[in-house]
């Protein structure tokens, strides 16, 4: 009997994918239109644009920045395409929404970008735990894209996963 500690999880073909690889460092903000209304709820175009214009835009700089309207606030869609494209020349990337939705976007965007060839008639797990905010959305993203294209696909830890498909 060998008292060698043998990993076999790095030993096994199976391939663990980090969505948490996928985030994307930097300052995260969001941007109430609220902000530019009289009163905080009514927007006198006026005003509204006055307000844009002294507002120091430099505070964004390589920011991902999500432009939230909320939804007791009624404001023409002109309204926040006027703060987006005084945000877009600093920020390093925009949306119209809540910090939420900007984290959806930015791991859907990555998504898109990724080769699953690799993935191709494997055994594939879904890494659980993270250190970054993974969207469930990305997490469901991720599953639609390799149940197609894998053998066995699960999520969790080597120690202790679920299984979520198996080819037939």
């Amino acid at each position: 009997m060998s008292d060698q500690i043998v990993n076999r999880v790095a030993n096994s073909a199976l391939q663990v994918i980090d969505l948490e690889e996928l985030y994307q460092e930097g300052t995260r903000s969001q941007l109430s239109i609220t902000t530019f209304l009289d009163e905080g709820i009514v927007l006198r175009e006026q005003s509204f644009r006055e307000r844009l214009q002294a507002h120091d835009w430099t505070a964004y700089k390589d920011h991902f920045v999500a432009v939230h309207c909320p939804d007791d606030i009624l404001v023409p869609q002109w309204a926040t395409l006027l703060v987006v494209t005084h945000l877009q020349p600093l920020a390093k990337y925009v949306v119209v929404g809540t910090t939420t939705d900007l984290e959806q976007q930015l791991f859907a965007e990555q998504l898109a970008l990724m080769d699953f060839t690799p993935y191709q008639d494997g055994l594939v797990m879904i890494k659980g735990c993270s250190n970054k905010p993974v969207p469930e959305q990305a997490l469901g993203l991720l599953a639609a894209k390799l149940t197609p294209i894998v053998k066995k696909l699960s999520y969790g830890e080597a120690c202790s996963s679920v299984p979520l498909y198996k080819k037939p």
